[in-house]
């Protein structure tokens, strides 16, 4: 059985994903309506917005509110994880850096990029071959 603070914690995460996600998805309705590209500016803010915002967050609630456990859980794995997983990647890095891990945070921001892409474009191709034998019914 969950105790109480469990439950709060996860409903701290639960709540911070759906106001994230909301965030996200009214940033890219702005920025679409005011773009006159493709590129993919909204995307590319949320990433760096949750970035910065991470790392103030990561100072604050570190110096400030380091026994609130269910604030960070809101505020970071939830607010921002739905908002943008970058700003998790990103503080990750920075403290591989911050430790003097170089050559494991390159490792970590290259292989990050790389693999995310291949994974992507992975799925892309196992998505378009599995709904062309869905729609030729083999």
């Amino acid at each position: 059985m969950m105790n109480i603070q469990t439950l709060y914690m996860w409903l701290a995460v639960a709540g911070g994903g759906a106001i994230g996600s909301v965030m996200r998805y009214g940033v890219s309705l702005l920025i679409q309506a005011r773009a006159a590209s493709t590129f993919p500016y909204a995307t590319m803010l949320v990433n760096v917005l949750g970035s910065l915002i991470m790392g103030f967050l990561f100072i604050v609630l570190l110096e400030r509110f380091s026994d609130n456990l269910n604030l960070r859980l809101l505020l970071t794995v939830g607010v921002l994880g739905s908002f943008t997983t970058f700003s998790t990647f990103s503080l990750d890095a920075f403290m591989m850096i911050e430790r003097g891990e170089w050559s494991g945070a390159l490792i970590y921001i290259a292989g990050s990029v790389f693999l995310s892409l291949a994974a992507l474009t992975g799925g892309v191709y196992l998505g378009r071959f599995l709904l062309g034998l869905f729609l030729s019914g083999k």
